[in-house]
């Protein structure tokens, strides 16, 4: 059997075995004890009847046994009655005195000795139980016996006897049950702040790490645990800092020699040595620009109530990069919706996040084509290009910082899927890959609705070559 995982679910499985246990050994304890007792005061009332019936046994005058019993234990003794029996044997085995007209000892096989003894004889259809005490006077002896017969013992008690477990298995059942019921509430709301600091635990990542699990509440066992988290979140967050740090200073200390480089190139009297190198210098500054984006958009926390215009965010984007695109041979083409679209997020974030999937789509489609993003009424926005397209296995690399297909390829760090993954965890938003049926890679950003939007107009087309 799977032991379970859970904390929770093992405090109560045990108790369910111990209950379950305690279900059974409690009422088989009972009957037990029970029967014991009923032995013990069968004994008792056997041994009392028969010192009863020595104090009315004697020797007469005639040197015989006398025997004269009261009326009430002839009563006791009777035909009608027919529950207990007596016989008084002598040494030899003879019946002198017995009830029912008994011939012959109640229990003769049992040997006579000079103690009392409790005796227990079968016969064809009851059982008969009993004590055989002895009596002595004037140096003769005779054993006095005294049985009960079982199979008719008293009603009371022999209903309690047999119905005992029954019964106290239908009052100890549901008082047992409503025990784990108990338990089960009480364990659970004892474990309710270990449950609520796994649930703000999940909260906690590299992008979130200034969450710490609350002291509140949470049991002494678990608060070590607990300490120790929020230490070891402290260490990380601290490591994620100088890292940030280090990326940002090492960017920001790299744009001036990469100023100087640049007006040192620009002197050059050789177009032929210039012109690789100024390629090559621009390359290393987008390296240094993506590197002080990504420091930049890693130090960002959302704030609630921002939003801005989708459509008017596009629209901006794409006349910043239409030089870009004409100089490259490309085209860019804004279509969807002309109405206002507000999503949640700052404007300016946005445009990051558009920036860097349409210039990606820029140095990917080939010479002529057209990169077309689309604005939709649902605050979706697709950046489509005619490249090669993205091989599914790569797709969930795509978004990893400093991940290239072709790392032979220059003029990016493999930063820039990273930051528009970034930016859209920030927006409350999620982002998309796919291939186009007509060929070349489409990025989808899927951003939240911010109020109610204009109803959608026509779908238009704007180009700029």
């Amino acid at each position: 059997m799977t032991r379970p995982r859970s904390i929770v679910s093992r405090i109560l499985w045990m108790h369910a075995v111990a209950v379950g246990t305690i279900a059974v050994l409690v009422p088989l304890s009972l009957y037990f004890m029970l029967v014991a007792e009923t032995a013990s005061l069968h004994r008792a009332s056997m041994r009392e009847q028969a010192d009863r019936i020595a104090e009315h046994l004697w020797i007469g005058e005639n040197d015989r046994w006398q025997l004269d019993l009261p009326e009430a234990l002839q009563d006791l003794y009777s035909d009608a009655y027919d529950r207990y029996v007596y016989a008084i044997v002598d040494v030899s085995g003879t019946v002198l005195f017995g009830s029912h007209n008994a011939g012959q000892p109640i229990f003769p096989d049992a040997p006579r000795e000079p103690e009392p003894a409790f005796l227990q004889v079968q016969r064809a259809y009851s059982t008969i139980s009993g004590t055989r005490v002895p009596k002595t006077q004037d140096g003769r002896t005779v054993w006095i016996e005294v049985a009960e017969n079982l199979s008719h013992r008293d009603v009371l008690i022999d209903d309690i006897v047999s119905n005992f477990i029954p019964r106290v298995a239908w009052v100890a059942l549901p008082i047992l049950l409503l025990l784990l019921v108990i338990e089960t509430h009480v364990v659970r709301r004892m474990f309710r702040p270990v449950r609520a600091a796994s649930q703000r635990a999940r909260d906690i990542g590299p992008r979130r790490t200034d969450v710490r699990l609350s002291l509140d509440d949470v049991p002494s066992e678990i608060a070590p645990l607990v300490v120790a988290v929020n230490e070891a979140l402290d260490r990380l967050e601290q490591g994620f800092r100088v890292q940030r740090e280090f990326t940002a200073d090492a960017a920001h200390e790299l744009r001036t020699p990469i100023t100087i480089l640049r007006a040192r190139i620009d002197t050059l009297a050789d177009a032929a040595v210039a012109e690789p190198l100024r390629r090559d210098l621009e390359s290393m500054t987008r390296v240094v620009t993506q590197l002080l984006e990504m420091a930049e958009v890693e130090n960002m926390s959302p704030e609630a109530g921002e939003r801005a215009d989708l459509r008017a965010v596009a629209e901006e984007v794409i006349s910043f990069l239409v030089p870009l695109a004409i100089a490259q041979d490309r085209s860019i083409a804004l279509a969807g919706t002309e109405r206002p679209v507000w999503v949640s997020g700052r404007g300016e974030v946005i445009a990051r996040a558009l920036r860097n999937l349409v210039e990606n789509a820029i140095r990917h489609t080939p010479p002529g084509t057209v990169v077309e993003v689309t604005v939709e009424p649902d605050g979706t926005l697709h950046v489509a290009d005619e490249g090669p397209g993205i091989d599914e296995a790569d797709r969930d690399l795509l978004f990893r910082r400093f991940w290239r297909r072709d790392r032979k390829r220059v003029g990016g760090a493999g930063l820039g899927l990273s930051i528009v993954k970034r930016i859209m965890d920030l927006c409350g938003g999620s982002v998309a890959v796919g291939n186009r049926p007509s060929g070349g890679a489409c990025f989808t950003l899927r951003f939240r609705l911010a109020g109610q939007t204009m109803p959608a107009g026509g779908e238009a087309v704007v180009s700029f070559a």
